[in-house]
């Protein structure tokens, strides 16, 4: 994206990727889709990034979901809104949109060089890179680096870079939108791992989030725990241990789930009763089971059903995790994404300290900052020549 904005204010333009192929994160994404932003209104959009919203805002408002989608309709892939407000190419998937792109850079002017992995800069300011043929040197008037968290790592992005920038402030990198572990019993994990919750809400600090989950043989994973990932990888820095609380109900209130339950069991077994009465999938109903033999007391039911405890007891590595936080600390760039303390070296994407949510804000932010840092780079190698 900041190869396109630079070419287009007129820049000679060269990208150097150390993988053998472009866009490996980017074709990744399109295998659920490629959710490439969301459809609500912009300043609620915006409240997902959280402490990062007033550093991404002017980029996001500069190039917003609805310039994105005018973007990709460019190329070929028309878009359109999904019941959860999400917005898809209607290919779902990001192959064609990306052949198209490198079509458009290529007529653009812009070189690609794949195999060149950065090692950052030479004493006269002069980019570096290991090649199969060995070190090689390249001055640009302006460069922006576009290197990635630390998620996916055999996508490219290894989160190795901060190394590479002594002196420039980053934070270390954190998985975000990642599963978390639970301790299951070996008959549930046995039975039920790669099983979804479908029509469910999770609840952490405060929070409650519907979607659906999955439970892996290591612990739970998907969009609703995705939501919450941030909050809840947090208070297991703080205290090594969390509670969510699993309502396999949504949809019904308290009330009227205990109606459903009282006096109705008779002869029938407890899953049975589960099936029949709470309507309980077969994975729901081992989970109330096994909540029931862990319990001292016996608890309220169709409570438990509203708010089933899941101790976690630590998130999945950042290698498993779709997006990282962490990165290079907003002091370091100023409002046109370049470093103060390298004039004329500019940075974007994942790269930056921000994270939100799956959903469509993380392409967004991707596609806004490196379209501004491109576009100004673009504009200072313009100036300079």
């Amino acid at each position: 994206m900041a190869a396109e904005a630079a070419a287009q204010a007129g820049a000679s333009v060269l990208v150097a990727d150390h993988m053998p192929s472009p866009a490996r994160k980017l074709l990744i994404a399109g295998r659920g889709g490629l959710n490439l932003t969301h459809s609500e209104a912009l300043p609620h959009f915006l409240k997902h990034y959280g402490a990062a919203e007033p550093h991404l805002a002017p980029h996001i408002r500069a190039f917003p979901p609805e310039a994105l989608i005018a973007w990709a309709e460019g190329l070929g892939q028309p878009c359109f809104i999904g019941s959860s407000g999400r917005v898809f190419p209607r290919a779902m998937k990001a192959s064609p949109l990306l052949r198209a792109w490198m079509a458009r850079l290529s007529a653009l002017g812009v070189q690609l060089l794949t195999r060149h992995r950065w090692l950052g800069f030479a004493a006269d300011g002069a980019a570096r890179f290991a090649t199969p043929d060995g070190e090689s040197q390249i001055k640009a008037s302006a460069t922006v680096l576009a290197l990635g968290g630390a998620s996916w790592p055999r996508l490219g992005s290894d989160g190795t870079w901060p190394a590479l920038l002594p002196g420039v402030a980053t934070r270390p990198f954190a998985p975000s939108n990642m599963g978390f572990a639970i301790p299951w019993s070996e008959h549930l994990r046995q039975r039920f791992a790669g099983t979804p919750l479908k029509r469910i809400a999770l609840s952490f600090g405060g929070i409650t989030q519907r979607g659906e989950a999955m439970i892996t043989e290591a612990g739970i994973e998907g969009g609703a725990v995705y939501a919450l990932s941030a909050s809840i990888r947090d208070a297991l820095e703080q205290h090594h241990n969390a509670t969510l609380h699993l309502d396999l109900r949504p949809d019904l209130g308290l009330a009227d789930l205990a109606a459903r339950l009282a006096g109705r069991r008779g002869s029938l077994s407890l899953s049975n009763h589960l099936r029949r009465n709470a309507g309980l999938a077969p994975v729901g109903i081992t989970l109330v089971q096994e909540a029931l033999k862990s319990s001292a007391v016996t608890p309220d039911l169709a409570a438990l059903i509203k708010a089933l405890p899941l101790q976690v007891t630590g998130a999945f590595p950042i290698a498993r995790a779709i997006s990282s936080a962490g990165g290079l600390a907003w002091s370091e760039v100023d409002e046109n994404l370049m470093l103060r303390r390298l004039p004329g070296v500019f940075a974007c994407g994942e790269m930056l300290d921000w994270e939100a949510p799956t959903g469509g804000y993380l392409l967004q932010a991707c596609f806004s900052t490196g379209r501004a840092a491109g576009l100004a780079a673009g504009r200072l190698d313009v100036q300079r020549f």
